[in-house]
């Protein structure tokens, strides 16, 4: 697994970035279609680079390859200069090409994601400027972005609240979502992992709480997704990818806190996650998409096998269930021959049908069509080589 992580990162993710670099405007294009043809002129979304800033920064933290270290660089300059509003404080939700604003949105999922690539940069250069940044974005997500319940959405340029219809799906709007705690969680896991600040220990353990006591639905052995501003679910729906990818994610943050009480209490869920999604979802060398209403959507989504495979390696680790371990090379294997575009100049297509063909509806880039998941797959692997080799 780990000689295929190598290959894949040094053979097609790394080289395909890299020739996304925007030389005149800044960032990275933000638009490849199935075809392959590249718009320059496409919005450029901050999420979109907020995640290329955190890919090459860990490409460079795993790897040791100094020339990695200028495409974080080139990143970080455009979320510094153009994704922040100078003004008001806070990442924007999206720009046009030029770098100028195309969406106004605040939103607390992108200030996350901002925090999380800003803290990798720092460790992977010791720049205190994007430390600093990355402090005053936690400081905005604490006084404008959250309540006693949990984290709030969507808000406008100077921070009054709107309408979340971009974290919401399946025909419902959201007053708070498991998708942003969960990576405001992440975040704060990575600036905690680079700064063992106590205050940040804190705010971790308070998304645990609700995760552990409103997110996690003991009875139906999922997470549910979409909540109204009180935390109770709006909807019957289980997204196999998001409970998989949760369940490693809040081990790290049980890892980097090293408080053993709590990580008794949260490896009791994610152990009911990760066999959950291995008896439901795990189908064809796969994982299918979600389930609503009882109803699977079987399609094959590009960042769901990534994360199935680190949910599965990092499962393995725990329990030693050999199981886990098959699952995960086993859904390596079919990225390998299903999952990566093999014409030059690609990447990974976007998604899979359910008849394990390629979705040519999809673009190859989009706003959140980015290294992060699968770039992430190959770190993980790498890192957790002695497991895995």
């Amino acid at each position: 697994m780990v000689e295929q992580a190598k290959q894949m990162l040094n053979d097609k993710i790394l080289p395909f970035w890299e020739g996304l670099k925007d030389d005149t405007y800044g960032g990275f294009y933000g638009w490849l279609d199935y075809e392959l043809n590249l718009d320059k002129e496409a919005v450029k979304g901050c999420i979109l680079n907020s995640r290329i800033l955190w890919f090459f920064s860990n490409a460079y933290l795993v790897l040791h390859d100094k020339t990695l270290l200028p495409f974080a660089e080139h990143a970080y300059k455009f979320l510094k200069q153009y994704c922040m509003d100078k003004e008001h404080g806070g990442v924007y939700w999206s720009l046009n090409y030029d770098g100028t604003v195309f969406d106004s949105t605040k939103h607390t999922y992108n200030q996350a994601f901002a925090i999380y690539a800003l803290s990798s940069y720092y460790d992977a250069t010791k720049e205190e400027e994007a430390l600093n940044i990355a402090y005053d974005l936690v400081e905005i997500i604490e006084s404008k972005c959250r309540d006693d319940v949990g984290y709030l959405e969507a808000f406008t340029y100077n921070f009054m609240p709107e309408n979340n219809d971009k974290l919401s799906e399946n025909g419902v709007i959201a007053e708070k979502t498991m998708n942003t705690l969960l990576h405001v969680f992440e975040a704060y896991t990575e600036l905690y992992r680079v700064t063992s600040d106590e205050k940040l220990a804190d705010k971790l353990r308070f998304i645990m709480e609700v995760f552990e006591k409103q997110v996690f639905n003991e009875e139906l052995r999922r997470q549910e997704v979409f909540f109204d501003k009180n935390m109770n679910s709006i909807i019957d729906l289980h997204s196999y990818g998001h409970d998989i990818e949760t369940a490693w994610l809040i081990d790290r943050g049980c890892e980097v806190l090293g408080d053993a009480a709590l990580t008794e209490r949260m490896h009791r869920i994610t152990a009911v996650l990760e066999d959950q999604i291995y008896n439901v979802a795990y189908v064809e060398h796969s994982l299918l998409n979600e389930c609503e209403k009882g109803e699977v959507n079987k399609n094959r989504v590009w960042w769901v096998q990534a994360e199935a495979v680190v949910g599965f390696l990092n499962a393995y680790e725990k329990s030693n269930e050999k199981r886990y371990m098959e699952a995960a090379k086993d859904i390596l294997n079919y990225i390998t021959t299903k999952v990566v575009d093999k014409r030059e100049g690609s990447e990974w297509y976007w998604q899979l049908t359910e008849n394990h063909e390629p979705d040519t509806e999809k673009p190859i880039v989009e706003p959140w069509k980015c290294p992060y998941h699968n770039g992430r797959m190959c770190f993980e692997i790498i890192r957790r080589n002695n497991d895995v080799a």
